[in-house]
């Protein structure tokens, strides 16, 4: 019980630094936080809205995404996308992620 627990810390610890690239990723095109939560979740990437929200708050404050409010609908949703600068911090942390996984299985295998 104790090793899943610390096992789903680490877990959670490595896909952390993930979710960044996959929201510059997928925000390419023009996505809301809601449909953007669950497109993470539908491809691995398990997030809550208490940290996707404050995510894409600071990668707007940064400069890496672009936002606007949709008003046409009911319901007003805000919709994100990723700038010109966060094009380039995707591809650097795409290479930087590369390197990394390469590194990663170059090591030895266990007995």
């Amino acid at each position: 019980m104790e090793e899943t627990a610390a096992l789903e810390t680490h877990v959670q610890e490595l896909r952390r630094g993930t979710v960044v690239l996959a929201c510059l990723r997928l925000l390419r095109t023009d996505g809301y936080g809601y449909g953007l939560l669950e497109d993470l979740q539908t491809r691995g990437f398990d997030t809550d809205a208490n940290t996707l929200y404050p995510l894409l708050r600071r990668l707007e404050k940064q400069g890496h995404l672009t936002s606007v409010w949709n008003t046409d609908e009911a319901r007003p949703r805000k919709f994100y996308r990723t700038t010109v600068s966060g094009e380039r911090l995707a591809a650097a942390l795409m290479r930087d992620f590369a390197a990394i996984a390469s590194s990663i299985a170059a090591l030895p295998e266990e007995d």
